[in-house]
């Protein structure tokens, strides 16, 4: 099964992405949960590296805004180091303030479709950008 963890400072865009998965109903054919740091017991102060190792040792999708290399612990810089052939992709929202937009969501939405019911051919990719 296929549950995303999303980004603490995305919470509400990811709200809006799931709301159209749901009223197209993409949800209804493939369930994917979403989990807020929250809900899985991460702080916001959780490292990038710390965050993906979690989403990776659990079979969870992270799914971020753009992130940059800043420090040792970046996602970015993270990603360089330890992905491997079984790592599941970070997608990545490229304009996440545009999510309001309801075309921009909507090819989010289709994108990300495309990605979850393909997902293990992305293995291994490191980051995938929506949309």
């Amino acid at each position: 099964m296929i549950r995303v963890l999303v980004d603490h400072n995305m919470e509400g865009q990811a709200l809006l992405l799931w709301g159209a998965l749901a009223a197209e109903g993409w949800l209804a054919l493939l369930p994917v949960p979403l989990r807020s740091f929250g809900d899985v017991g991460l702080s916001f102060d959780t490292s990038d590296r710390e965050v993906w190792r979690f989403a990776q040792e659990r079979e969870m999708v992270l799914l971020t805004a753009n992130r940059s290399l800043k420090g040792v612990d970046s996602l970015e810089r993270t990603l360089r180091e330890e992905v491997d052939s079984e790592s599941l992709p970070v997608l990545t929202v490229g304009q996440p303030e545009r999510m309001e937009e309801r075309e921009y969501r909507q090819a989010c939405a289709v994108r990300l479709m495309e990605i979850f019911l393909d997902l293990d051919t992305y293995r291994g990719v490191g980051r995938l950008y929506l949309p």
